[in-house]
């Protein structure tokens, strides 16, 4: 049923085919908020020393933009809605652009920190309205097409960056890392106006606040937006999960070096990658249905195979390949949920985009605490995390199907 739902909507309007520089625009306001945080990880300790606090104080810089970025989405979206995705795009590039000076001037914590709130409230707004846009222009196969190349973007951003993290800190000091994002805004706003523009054509939602909450109440409580929203926000989770908790296995536990645990970061990317192609072919293949139950499949399996890796052999090898079959579960179903939850609401994408991201974020920040505290053991307390989440996703995905058959 859901998937006759997506292909009526899919036919109420013509299916576009996505251009390369369509994708890679959308990709880069999707990537802004994690390129932003992740640059950000090899550089805490010299931060904390240029700044005279403890590396668990500046550590704030990081969970504060995350708050800040899931907040700010409910507000971008709704407004974007009424107003369109032309301006709410470029003042958040604008404002991203003035918190990354900001936090490259900051003497002092505090005023890092002020600076960290108006970068993530500025890129909250090129990271929801992504997904929005890419609503806008494709439907059916292109939209999961679409969605597969942003969610391969938001991958690499997290992937690659500490390793250009590191680079930077290394050659220039910590504050050019601030230099980069500012320069990368500048550029993406140049790109959006160039190559997009606006691309709400639909009829435009009041900005009213009570309209506003019920547009959110009635998302949370329609069965096609609810279910494929809250299994993506699970598997995301997951992922944002190992990423913070991938420092503490791989250098505390297994030893390895800092330049060591970027290249890790980087290998991940390669398989998001193959995974996001995999499911850009699945979906015209076997339907939405099918292959978000094969990639839910493949996270659960590599989710418990980590947490057996983690009981009776915590080696490299072993949690590398239980690691892989999650991220190819995690590569399909991120794109082909996202892509499912979106189609039924063109006319309030903006408002679904915004708490598809919200969850995502608020999912990932619990994720993150819970792999911290679960257990002193950090690949036993992610591999917790992990199975827990994807375990969650798999059976509220099944009882979908359930239901909706």
């Amino acid at each position: 049923m859901a998937e006759q739902t997506v292909a009526i909507d899919a036919a109420s309007r013509p299916e576009a085919s996505s251009t390369v520089l369509q994708i890679a625009v959308l990709a880069a306001l999707a990537a802004t908020g994690t390129l932003a945080t992740n640059i950000l990880l090899p550089s805490l300790p010299q931060m904390a020393a240029s700044l005279n606090v403890s590396s668990g104080a500046v550590t704030s810089a990081i969970t504060i933009f995350l708050a800040v970025f899931a907040l700010g989405q409910l507000v971008v979206g709704p407004i974007s809605d009424r107003f369109g995705r032309r301006w709410p795009v470029l003042i958040g590039f604008a404002v991203f652009f003035a918190g990354s000076v900001w936090c490259g001037l900051a003497a002092d914590l505090p005023s890092l920190l002020t600076g960290r709130v108006i970068q993530a409230a500025g890129a909250c707004a090129t990271s929801v309205l992504s997904r929005a846009i890419a609503r806008d222009l494709f439907s059916g196969a292109a939209l999961a097409r679409a969605m597969a190349l942003i969610m391969i973007a938001m991958a690499a951003a997290p992937g690659f960056s500490p390793l250009l993290g590191g680079a930077l800190d290394h050659y220039f000091g910590w504050r050019s890392e601030f230099a980069l994002v500012a320069a990368f805004a500048g550029l993406g706003a140049i790109a959006y106006g160039t190559v997009l523009g606006e691309t709400h054509n639909a009829t435009r939602t009041p900005l009213d606040p009570l309209a506003i909450a019920k547009n959110y109440l009635g998302l949370i409580a329609d069965r096609r937006f609810l279910v494929p929203a809250a299994t993506v926000s699970l598997i995301m989770g997951g992922l944002f999960s190992m990423f913070s908790a991938a420092p503490r296995v791989l250098i505390e536990a297994l030893h390895f070096s800092p330049i060591e645990l970027g290249l890790f970061f980087a290998g991940t990317v390669m398989i998001v990658f193959a995974a996001g192609m995999l499911a850009t072919k699945l979906a015209p293949r076997y339907g939405l249905d099918r292959s978000i139950r094969g990639g839910l499949f493949a996270a659960a399996a590599g989710s418990v195979a980590i947490l057996l890796v983690s009981l009776f052999t915590p080696t490299f090898l072993p949690f590398l390949a239980a690691m892989s079959v999650f991220l190819l579960g995690m590569g399909i179903v991120n794109p082909l949920g996202t892509a499912q939850a979106l189609s039924p609401f063109g006319e309030k994408a903006g408002a679904a985009s915004a708490l598809v991201g919200f969850w995502q974020m608020m999912t990932a920040a619990i994720g993150v605490w819970l792999t911290a505290t679960v257990s002193h053991e950090a690949m036993f307390s992610l591999a917790i995390v992990l199975t827990v989440f994807s375990l969650i996703a798999a059976g509220l995905y099944t009882l979908r199907a359930r239901k909706t058959a």
